[in-house]
């Protein structure tokens, strides 16, 4: 017997760890530690029902698991074999008790390729690893397969890269491999760093190898004996893991000097980025791991002719070589028999914001957002109503509801207005306001521009400030037409990919939902209540219990009533400061676009 005990950062920050360690304790008082092996494992994916704890071989999946339940766990599965119902995931539908993930709605629908090992190897065990078929791939190749006939099956694939841009990675590889040079590069891009997205942490969590051999099978095709790894210093569980890895690799003869007793020399170092939005962008990236500024710069000269240290380098992320592996050993056919014509295998997404079951999936390319929201989301929190949806990160957009039945691939999300992206999915719902939602990425985007050129660092503040006078209700309906023709400036003008892509929060929102633009500027209204100097703080009769807690603490005294009756706010007086929320333990006082309480849903 086996348990499995998920170790991934969110776990881990909610006492997996400690979850393990009792789970080995009670075995060892009850003198089973040698017949049950406690495992940690990287994520499961199933994030909101985190910690998770998996017993093998009946593939029991308990959810949010506590320490304290290692005990019961012991006591009645290992020695009783009772499953603890009262751990097991709950189908909402049914409302009956799901004893294995096989069942469960949240995986019924997943294909998982670049995750195949996560949630089930010991990522800090390259026996594991091996025993799952890592570095199978890679003897393949260096037994079977010249450079060139490795390419062609990587073309044959027609994986894309994962990582926002969607080249073809064989092409890229090819490219780099026909550079001539006295030395060549593979470089893996970890620096994750859209809101929200957390698919290549969690891949480099949970199957470390996979990246790593992908790596070496590209370093043999584009004749490179060095490969590099940039990761952000913000990942320090995927960067220990990563260290593990390497080292165990190179002890195994898998990585280093004379790999498998074939010639072939390939090794791979880290180099930490500090948390730049924009060395995501390859150039950048690499001017980053050269110790200058994260800056972009024209291209051509493509990094696969002239990258780090003015040598040949091939730039792939890690969902892109988490991929390479499978593709070998299962051929190229395979792969490309999933998803769309255009858009073959799968994606990894990560699935936040206001939506049941927040996690990390993996979908076949053509599936719907309709499919990703109501069966593997398991729909809105709260049995709210959607509204949107952001694809692709600070740089895609936001796409509604009639966007819901629209196959998910490169091509059908550019032709909506968004873009792939690396794979970050935020939901919104009802009480989102999306003029706020555009005013929370550009902000983000201004922060996070390097400054290089005038489009991107002057006009992305202009259309900031444009949003900011919006949202406080000193907007006028020109600043609308002044938003569409700033950010077609931006987008046509700007350097690198950050830039031109910077305006599509902006531009989506005005498309999808310019009648709350309107109401923003004409009616001075946000009917979502999230825009404070265009809301109003309310106070519900029907819930206040006259405490007084409101009155006392407000602070331009706004507030009055007498006790034990319900209170009210002078909406002229009110300066919107939360104080009167934060201490109402009733949750009596709402935010709202008028200054009446509405009806009752």
């Amino acid at each position: 017997m086996h348990i499995l005990v998920c170790g991934g950062t969110g776990c881990q920050s909610s006492d997996s760890a400690k979850i393990q360690s009792n789970l080995e304790k009670e075995l060892a008082l009850k003198r089973l530690q040698d017949d049950v092996q406690v495992i940690r494992t990287g994520c499961f994916g199933f994030c909101e029902k985190g910690p998770i704890v998996n017993v093998l071989p009946d593939n029991t999946f308990y959810v949010e698991v506590k320490p304290e339940d290692a005990k019961e766990i012991i006591d009645e599965h290992v020695i009783k074999g009772r499953r603890v119902e009262r751990l097991l995931y709950v189908d909402p539908e049914k409302e009956k008790h799901v004893e294995d993930s096989k069942h469960m709605g949240f995986y019924k629908k997943q294909l998982r390729i670049a995750l195949r090992n996560c949630g089930f190897i010991d990522p800090e065990n390259i026996e594991e690893a091996i025993a799952h078929d890592a570095y199978q791939a890679l003897g393949k190749v260096l037994a079977e397969y010249t450079p060139e006939e490795t390419i062609e099956v990587v073309k044959k694939s027609q994986l894309r890269g994962r990582g926002g841009g969607g080249f073809p990675a064989g092409l890229k590889w090819e490219i780099t491999r026909k550079s001539v040079s006295d030395k060549k590069y593979v470089v893996c891009n970890a620096d994750e760093g859209d809101p929200g997205a957390f698919m290549d942490r969690s891949i480099l969590e949970g199957d470390p190898h996979s990246v790593l051999e992908a790596m070496a099978i590209c370093g043999y095709c584009i004749g490179s004996d060095e490969g590099l790894i940039y990761i952000r210093a913000e990942y320090p569980l995927a960067i220990k893991r990563l260290k593990i890895a390497i080292e165990q690799a190179e002890s195994f003869g898998l990585l280093g000097e004379n790999i498998m007793g074939t010639g072939f020399n390939f090794k791979i170092r880290l180099r930490y980025g500090a948390g730049a939005f924009v060395c995501g962008e390859e150039t950048s990236l690499i001017h980053s791991m050269e110790g200058k500024r994260g800056e972009p710069t024209n291209k051509p000269p493509f990094p696969s002719v002239r990258g780090y240290l003015g040598k040949p380098t091939n730039v792939n992320n890690v969902e892109t070589f988490a991929n390479i592996p499978a593709i070998i050993l299962k051929g190229a056919e395979w792969f490309a028999s999933i998803g769309t014509e255009n858009s073959k295998g799968t994606k990894v997404f990560a699935l936040a914001g206001k939506i049941n079951n927040v996690g990390l999936i993996e979908v076949p390319m053509g599936i719907t957002l309709r499919e990703i929201i109501y069966e593997i989301g398991g729909g809105i929190k709260g049995g709210k109503k959607f509204k949107a949806i952001q694809t692709g990160g600070p740089s895609g957009g936001c796409l509604t509801e009639k966007h819901l039945d629209t196959p998910i691939d490169y091509d059908n999300l550019l032709k909506a207005g968004s873009m792939m992206g690396s794979g970050g999915m935020i939901v919104m719902d009802e009480d989102d306001c999306m003029v706020s939602v555009a005013k929370f990425y550009m902000d983000f985007i201004v922060e996070e521009s390097c400054g290089k050129c005038a489009p991107c660092r002057i006009g992305n503040k202009r259309l900031y400030e444009i949003l900011d006078r919006i949202t406080q209700g000193k907007g006028t309906i020109e600043d609308l037409a002044k938003l569409r023709n700033l950010s077609s400036v931006i987008k046509d003008t700007s350097l690198c990919g950050l830039g031109q892509t910077s305006p599509n929060p902006v531009l989506s929102t005005l498309t999808n939902f310019e009648e709350e633009y309107i109401e923003h500027v004409v009616d001075k209204k946000c009917r979502s209540g999230q825009c404070k100097n265009l809301s109003y703080y309310v106070i519900d009769e029907e819930l206040c219990v006259g405490c007084g807690a409101c009155l006392r603490n407000c602070p331009v005294h706004a507030i009055t009533g007498e006790k034990r009756q319900a209170h009210h706010i002078n909406t002229d007086l009110c300066i919107r400061c939360d104080a009167c929320i934060a201490k109402c333990s009733f949750d009596a006082i709402r935010i709202q676009s008028e200054p009446k309480i509405l009806a009752h849903k």
